[in-house]
């Protein structure tokens, strides 16, 4: 137990931005009154999730670069990546849970650190195959939905923009009386939360509907059918949570979206340039050309069977697709934004780590 209780200090713990490009997409559009997509893709390491103020100074870094660079406004809207506030498992844990060579190691050492509460929390989880997962994330999920919304509400209010906040494993996680609750007695979901200029987090849980084989263990599947169209200043928004966006069952929940925006978060190093295994999690759809596996890119069936393939099957004509990139223990990552202008996937530049992209939505052609 006095181990237990040891290796908290962060006096030695930093976080650096690691951004490695600012773009503006179409700058001759930028005087358009039409509001823009500002699309932030966080270079992320597990030391940054070790405290609220450490999580929210890595987070700030990236909006305090975009609004030198003149991107945020009052209808902006900025996009985050999938599982941004996931790794909030880890907040206020021992420093060696971050420095872990392996998940599995760093979750090894924060079920040793909470014995009493872990035991509490794991009969919770019977019905989960992933007992020990499903366990750690409602032991924290209290914790990690106060940093997490704290986070997002205080960004928002101070830079005057809408946020799409990612998302965060939480169970039973639902806005009530304009506060982020969770109920650890509940199903455990990967949820999107949206905040707005006041600071307000709006009352919608976007809960992802295909989780992936790797999070079916732990991760509860939403109906698509309940995915929200939500009317912000900028016009009506559909939010979708990575996977969702290769499954025509989304986009008939938010026909009526003028934006479709997709966070994701792509597991590997260099993933995306191996070839394409086919669907995860759910069977393939219909149109689905079976002779692709095997033969296109992880990259390539992004383009063809997600976000750019799918958003004409709806009434939007501009979207974005962003993904998590960092160093979080061996897990890996990979993935370059998705942006799309009138209808059409447009060239993005690389960003090595971390990535800042502004859209500008023309008045023209709307």
């Amino acid at each position: 137990m006095i181990w237990a209780n040891v290796g908290y200090s962060l006096e030695a713990i930093s976080t650096e931005p690691y951004i490695s490009l600012v773009s503006d997409i179409n700058p001759n559009d930028s005087e358009s009154s039409a509001g823009n997509i500002v699309g932030i893709q966080p270079y992320m390491l597990p030391s940054d999730y070790l405290s609220e103020e450490l999580f929210f100074e890595k987070m700030d870094n990236y909006f305090t670069e975009a609004a030198k660079a003149g991107f945020l406004g009052d209808k902006t809207i900025v996009l985050l990546p999938e599982y941004i506030g996931t790794w909030l498992v880890i907040a206020n844990e021992k420093v060696a849970v971050s420095k872990a060579s392996t998940l599995t190691g760093a979750m090894a050492t924060l079920l040793l650190s909470n014995p009493i509460s872990y035991f509490k929390n794991y009969r919770l989880s019977i019905s989960d195959e992933d007992r020990i997962a499903s366990t750690l994330f409602r032991m924290k999920s209290k914790e990690m939905a106060r940093i997490y919304s704290a986070t997002f509400q205080k960004l928002s209010k101070t830079y005057g923009i809408h946020i799409v906040a990612g998302s965060i494993n939480l169970p039973g996680a639902e806005v009530i009386d304009g506060k982020l609750t969770v109920n650890p007695e509940k199903p455990i979901h990967n949820t999107s939360f949206i905040f707005i200029p006041t600071g307000e987090i709006l009352p919608y849980a976007v809960e992802k509907a295909f989780p992936i084989d790797s999070e079916k263990p732990f991760v509860t599947a939403a109906n698509p059918t309940n995915i929200p169209t939500i009317t912000l200043p900028i016009g009506k928004i559909g939010v979708l949570v990575c996977a969702d966006s290769w499954y025509p069952e989304s986009y008939q929940a938010i026909q009526q979206a003028d934006i479709i925006l997709v966070n994701s978060y792509c597991a590997g190093n260099g993933a995306m340039t191996i070839l394409w295994s086919g669907y995860n999690g759910a069977p393939a759809p219909s149109d689905v050309d079976p002779s692709d596996i095997g033969t296109i890119t992880e990259q390539e069936a992004w383009k063809k069977y997600a976000l750019p393939g799918r958003i004409s099957s709806t009434q939007a004509r501009h979207g974005a697709n962003i993904f998590l990139r960092g160093q979080l223990w061996d897990l890996g990552t990979d993935g370059q934004p998705f942006f799309i202008h009138h209808g059409k996937l447009i060239e993005t530049i690389y960003a090595d780590q971390g990535g800042i992209w502004n859209l500008s939505l023309a008045d023209t052609g709307d």
